[in-house]
């Protein structure tokens, strides 16, 4: 009987040859449409005000999700690594290597070279490709680095994170220096120095707006933002001062900050969608704004980021792990103004942008990702398309998770379950003073400004009411809880989204959870290996002028080595008690 419903299951997802290639040509104006994607790094689910939240408001991306569409369903790998991967590659995680954990910055690996990027893709067929900001995907051999990845360009950082105005970075594992990690290209950066980071990457991305409308090719723009990642561990929060004075009703001073960085990191949005105006571009473009994964409240980068109503956080399987937060706007979408409510994967971004791009993609990619540009460019009542998503299978930890159609199952989990709980609640003291303004905030945000006249609907404050209101997560009752460290759990979430009733002892289930269990089983048969491997002595930045380089061509020993303080001690190529800070002064950026 098992297999008699896995194979049911699965025809739907294959139904109407749903399959990642595309041969539409629709054009805005019989142009190539602009693609613009803004990822923010570790942002929570409820830390975007179209979900209700009351505490600090986003009135541009709140904008940008009402005259546009709000990915309701949207999910991602549960940490930076796989979720970027899983973006530009339109695999899963299983099929690159990237299953297990981050890309930490002294590690020597990277996404897999054999996975053929998004950016490679859209350059070959006429595009100019662009990153401003994170990688993360590996850069310990140049061949890993964005711009040989696809990007005609990349301006930023490398590795995980940096501080927001020195971009310097420090792994918190013992004993590694601190080391500078901003290019322009490959070469080092060091222009503008103490420039808040949000504000430094939406400038370059204003000027390649700016300069884009004299180029002969479109533009395709990933603005991978810092915020609101927390920095170093000796100042993991960072926001302008003029910022913080804005959320003085916010009582922790942590989660002050955190508003700071989100409110920051929300003018960003506003600025692009206002220099798309000037340049003339918006009416042929998709812009796209989402997180990569969800909030890590607490434990290691901790931002106080917030998942509410949902179980888990980053690094998590459950849904505050990998249900994010995202909108599009385009006027190529015929349902504007709505909730997408599909169930959508950051891997689908590949097929379906593609498609709205009108460039065929080959089979022999193997996408996991597949298009469903009609469904979101469609009207607002288009049927809902059945779709499996891989959210975990790492077999170092012993955690899958997968969702088949509504059903979602889990088994194992991470750091010994301590995240697995509702981790956070809204503080209903704690009152933007916008709030009771909030709709005439919205429309007065840049980014209304200049998509209102766009609209099929004129945007108003019912609209506005209603869509908050639908964008809102209910949670079913607590019935039966489930501890995935001892026990498998399936939930139905077309009912259950917060997870709260494990139907793995319902005899009525007991096909569902077996056909699950099997697909899982056969997914993990075409996995390949984790890529990860462990850290390198010779990645120390204090062996590369107090920078994070490409370590695997400049290996200790080489005669590249540069030791930042005499009190280091060099013995057979390994590094001993390097816990000091590099001395900066007349290095690359130093000071």
């Amino acid at each position: 009987m098992r297999v008699v419903i896995l194979s049911a299951l699965l025809l739907l997802l294959n139904r109407d040859g749903l399959k990642a290639e595309s041969t539409s040509s629709e054009r805005t104006g019989n142009k190539l449409p602009n693609v613009i994607i803004i990822l923010a790094d570790d942002m929570g689910f409820d830390d975007v005000s179209f979900r209700g939240g009351r505490e600090f408001l986003t009135p541009n991306i709140d904008a940008l999700a009402y005259h546009g569409r709000i990915l309701d369903r949207l999910y991602a790998p549960a940490m930076c690594t796989p979720s970027r991967g899983a973006l530009l590659s339109g695999k899963y995680p299983i099929h690159t290597g990237t299953q297990h954990f981050v890309i930490s910055n002294e590690e020597p690996w990277a996404l897999s070279l054999n996975a053929t990027l998004m950016p490679e893709i859209f350059r070959n067929a006429g595009y100019s490709t662009n990153l401003i900001g994170k990688w993360h995907l590996g850069f310990a051999r140049p061949e890993y680095t964005p711009t040989h990845r696809g990007f005609d360009y990349h301006y930023g950082y490398w590795g995980g994170f940096i501080d927001y105005y020195q971009r310097r970075a420090q792994m918190p594992v013992q004993n590694y220096t601190m080391g500078y990690d901003f290019r322009r290209n490959m070469q080092l950066e060091c222009a503008d120095r103490g420039v808040y980071m949000t504000d430094l990457l939406t400038n370059e991305a204003e000027r390649l707006i700016r300069e884009q409308p004299g180029k002969q090719k479109p533009l395709f723009l990933m603005l991978g933002h810092l915020a609101p990642h927390t920095a170093n561990l000796n100042e993991p929060l960072q926001a302008p001062e003029e910022e913080l004075r804005k959320f003085a009703h916010i009582k922790d001073p942590n989660r002050r900050k955190y508003a700071g960085m989100v409110s920051r990191l929300d003018q960003s949005v506003g600025r692009i969608v206002s220099a798309l105006t000037r340049s003339e571009q918006l009416e042929n473009s998709i812009i796209i704004f989402y997180s990569d994964n969800g909030g890590p409240s607490v434990g290691l980068f901790a931002n106080t980021g917030s998942n509410w109503p949902l179980r888990g956080q980053k690094n998590t399987p459950w849904e505050g792990g990998v249900r994010v937060a995202g909108a599009i706007w385009s006027p190529l979408l015929e349902g504007r103004g709505n909730l997408f409510t599909q169930p959508f994967y950051v891997g689908d971004f590949l097929p379906t942008l593609a498609h709205a791009a009108g460039i065929e993609l080959p089979e022999s990619l193997k996408l996991d990702g597949i298009d469903l540009w009609p469904q979101l460019a469609g009207s607002k009542d288009a049927a809902h398309v059945p779709r499996e998503i891989l959210h975990n299978l790492d077999d170092v930890w012993r955690v899958s998770s997968l969702m088949l159609g509504q059903w979602k199952y889990v088994n194992g989990t991470t750091s010994a379950g301590q995240y697995d709980n509702l981790l956070t609640y809204r503080e209903l003291d704690d009152v933007d003073p916008r709030e009771s303004r909030y709709v005439v905030e919205v429309r007065n945000s840049p980014v209304s400004k200049a998509l209102a006249d766009f609209d099929l609907q004129r945007l108003t404050q019912a609209r506005i009411n209603t869509l908050r209101r639908a964008a809102r997560v209910r949670c079913g009752d607590f019935q039966r809880g489930c501890n995935a460290l001892v026990e498998e759990c399936l939930f139905d979430l077309s009912v259950d989204p917060c997870e709260t009733n494990n139907l793995a002892y319902s005899k009525p289930h007991s096909d569902v959870l077996s056909a699950l269990r099997d697909r899982i089983h056969q997914l993990r048969a075409g996995a390949v290996a984790p890529g990860n491997r462990p850290s390198v002595s010779y990645a120390d930045p204090s062996l590369h002028k107090c920078t994070w380089d490409s370590f695997e061509v400049k290996p200790a020993g080489s005669g590249n080595t540069y030791l930042c303080s005499a009190n280091y001690l060099l013995i057979s190529n390994q590094i001993i008690a390097v816990r000091l800070e590099c001395d900066y002064h007349g290095l690359p950026c130093g000071g």
